[in-house]
C-alpha cells in the first residue's frame, strides 16, 4: 500500500512523539564501576546483598547432582575437524568484494562460528548458554593478532598504562593490579609478564588494522557496538578472578592454550545481567557447568551473566582475543529511552495526566503507610496502574529506537574501505599539492554521477521533535568514543533524498535520480555526503 505523500520533515515530526531534544533517560544511581572490559565501558557492580541472596540459592542448587548434570547437557561442543573454512586473510579480500555490507558481516559471522550455523547459534545459544567450538587447526586465527604484533605495538604506539593495557595478576585468590604510571614501553612490560603478569591490550582495534576491520563488519551484524580485549598470559599462572560480565562474549585463541572453566548464573536475578560483577572467591561458585582447554583455533562463546575463569596450563603461554558486543541493548534499555519520552507527550496532549495528586496523598502513601489498610490505597493504586496502561497509547517507539539508534552511531568503529572503495571516494578524490600549486580541485560530481552509501549502517536519519539529524559513523574514533557524536542537521529540502539513498543500499543511484525538487539541491546533498566519506561512486571521479 503506497503512503499519502506528505512532507518529508512532518513524518520525522510525528514518529518522535513530540519528544524533545533534551529529553534523556536518567542513568541509575552511580556506584563505583569496574575496569574497562573487552573495550567497552563497563557498568556498575551490582549489589552486595543482593549476590548474598543468589548465592545462597546458588549454594542450595549445586548441592544437586541431577541439577549438575542438566547443566553439563545444556552446554555444547563441536568439533571441526574435517570441515573446511577459508584463512582470515583470503576471507577478508572475498569480503571487500562482497556488494552489500550486511551480506559481509553476515558472511564474517558465520565464520567465526564455523561449523555452527548462524540460524542455530541465535536459536540455541544467544543470550541462552556456552558453546566450546574446537576445531583442530591452530591457523584458523592466522593474521587476526598475535604476540609479536603485540611487541610491535608497545615498540612504535603510544600505549598507555591503564588507558591501553593492564598489567594484572590473580595468586591465593586475591586480584591485583600493577599499572605503573605513564607510556607502557617493553622494557618494563616484558619485565612484569616474566614476573608471571597478565597483559590485558583494552582496545587493540586502535593500533591492528586487522582487529578494526573485523569489528567494523560484525557490529552491522549485532546492530551494537563489538568490541575487544587481548589477553597475553604467561604459562602457569591466572590473571584474573571468576567474575561475570555484561556482554555477550566470544573468546577466540589465537596461540598457545588456556583452561577455561565456566558456571551458570547464581539464580534468575543474574540472568542477562544490567552491569558486571565484583570478584567472586572460589568457595562462592560451587561446581562450574564446562571446564574445558582452549587451543589456537578453538572459539568459546558465553552469555552475560555466566561466571568464568581461565588459568594457563604449566606447558604453554596463551593469547587470546575477547570479542564481545550486546552491552545495554535489552528491551529494558529501550524502554528507558521510551518512558520519559512517552510520559511527556501524555502530559501534553491528555488532561489525565496533568490532574493534581489528592491532597492528602502523603497521609496514605509512601513506605511509612504500606502495611495501612486504607480503602484510598488501593484507589490511588488504581488510578496509577490506568494511566500506566494509557500511557502505552502514547509511546513513541520509532523515536526511542532512533535514540538508540544514536548511541550505536556514537559507539561504532568507522569502515574500513577497500582499495576500491578509497579510489571512488573523497578519500581518492586527486585534488593534491604539484608544481607550487593545488592541483585537480575542480573535480566535481555531475547530475549522471552513479553514487551510494560506504556502508548500510554508516547513516541514519534521526529525528527529535523538532529537528531531522543525519547521524553518521566516518568521522568517529578507533578509540571508544573519543571523538563527539557526528551528526549534521538536514534540511528539509534534503530529507527525502537522504531517505531514498539509505533505501537504495546497496544500489549505486545518479545524483540527477535524488528526490529534490531542484538540481542544485540534489548536487549540494551529494557534495556534502562526499565530503564527509558516507557515499562513493561507481567510477573515481577523473580531473577535467
Amino acid at each position: 500500500m503506497e503512503r499519502k505523500h506528505m512532507s518529508a520533515l512532518s513524518i520525522y515530526q510525528s514518529l518522535s512523539g513530540g519528544t524533545k531534544p533534551h529529553v534523556q533517560a536518567k542513568s541509575p544511581p552511580a556506584k563505583k564501576i569496574k575496569r574497562k572490559e573487552n573495550g567497552i565501558q563497563p557498568n556498575k557492580k551490582p549489589n552486595k546483598k543482593k549476590r548474598m541472596r543468589a548465592l545462597k540459592s546458588s549454594m542450595r542448587l549445586s548441592s544437586s547432582e541431577k541439577e549438575k548434570s542438566k547443566a553439563e547437557k545444556d552446554c555444547e561442543t563441536h568439533n571441526g575437524e574435517g570441515f573446511e573454512s577459508p584463512a582470515l586473510d583470503a576471507l577478508l579480500t572475498d569480503l571487500a568484494k562482497v556488494n552489500n555490507s550486511r551480506d559481509r558481516a553476515n558472511r564474517l559471522f558465520q565464520w567465526l562460528i564455523h561449523p555452527v550455523q548462524d540460524k542455530s547459534f541465535f536459536r540455541d545459544n544467544w543470550e541462552k548458554k556456552p558453546i566450546l567450538i574446537q576445531r583442530q587447526n591452530p591457523d584458523y586465527y592466522k593474521g587476526l593478532f598475535s604476540t609479536a604484533e603485540f611487541d610491535h605495538i608497545l615498540r612504535n604506539d603510544d600505549v598507555q598504562y591503564g588507558v591501553n593495557l593492564d598489567v594484572t595478576s590473580y595468586t591465593n585468590g586475591k586480584r591485583e593490579t600493577h599499572n605503573p604510571p605513564g607510556r607502557a614501553l617493553p622494557y618494563t612490560v616484558w619485565d612484569f609478564y616474566e614476573s608471571g603478569c597478565s597483559l590485558r591490550m583494552l582496545n587493540p582495534q586502535a593500533f591492528s588494522s586487522t582487529v578494526w576491520q573485523v569489528l567494523s563488519i560484525l557490529q552491522e551484524k549485532f546492530g551494537s557496538m563489538a568490541g575487544a580485549n587481548v589477553y597475553l598470559t604467561p604459562a602457569g599462572t591466572q590473571g584474573f578472578a571468576p567474575h561475570y560480565d555484561d556482554i555477550e562474549a566470544f573468546i577466540l585463541q589465537l596461540e598457545g592454550k588456556k583452561h577455561w572453566r565456566v558456571y551458570n548464573p547464581q539464580s534468575e536475578d543474574e540472568v542477562l545481567p544490567l552491569v558486571s560483577s565484583s570478584n567472586f572467591s572460589q568457595d562462592e561458585i560451587g561446581q562450574p557447568i564446562m571446564d574445558v582447554v582452549l587451543e589456537a583455533g578453538d572459539l568459546l562463546y558465553f552469555p552475560r551473566g555466566f561466571i568464568h575463569q581461565a588459568d594457563c596450563l604449566p606447558d604453554a603461554h596463551s593469547l587470546h582475543l575477547t570479542v564481545s558486543s550486546f552491552q545495554r541493548n535489552s528491551w529494558g534499555d529501550l524502554l528507558l529511552k521510551l518512558m520519559p519520552a512517552a510520559l511527556e507527550t501524555a502530559m501534553e496532549e491528555d488532561v489525565e495526566f496533568r490532574k493534581g495528586l489528592p491532597l492528602d496523598y502523603l497521609q496514605f502513601m509512601g513506605v511509612q503507610n504500606s502495611e495501612k489498610e486504607d480503602p484510598r490505597r488501593d484507589k490511588f493504586i488504581a488510578h496509577v496502574e490506568g494511566l500506566m496502561k494509557k500511557l502505552v497509547s502514547f509511546a513513541p517507539a520509532d523515536a526511542a529506537v532512533d535514540q538508540k539508534a544514536k548511541d550505536f552511531l556514537h559507539d561504532c568503529l568507522p569502515p574500513v574501505l577497500s582499495a576500491e572503495e578509497k579510489a571512488s571516494s573523497v578519500y581518492g578524490a586527486p585534488a593534491r599539492w604539484g608544481d607550487g600549486e593545488a592541483l585537480d580541485v575542480t573535480v566535481q560530481l555531475k547530475g549522471q554521477t552513479q553514487i551510494r552509501l560506504v556502508r548500510a549502517g554508516a547513516a541514519r536519519l534521526c529525528g527529535d521533535g523538532e529537528t531531522v539529524s543525519l547521524c553518521y559513523t566516518t568521522e568517529n574514533s578507533r578509540v571508544y568514543r573519543k571523538e563527539e557524536p557526528k551528526s549534521i542537521e538536514m534540511k528539509a529540502e534534503h530529507i527525502d533524498a537522504m531517505e531514498f539513498l539509505i533505501h537504495s543500499y546497496p544500489k549505486f543511484v545518479s545524483v540527477a535520480s535524488l528526490p529534490c525538487e531542484k538540481m542544485e539541491a540534489k548536487m549540494s546533498l551529494a557534495e556534502l555526503l562526499f565530503e564527509k566519506g558516507l557515499i562513493h561512486t561507481a567510477e573515481p571521479l577523473t580531473a577535467e
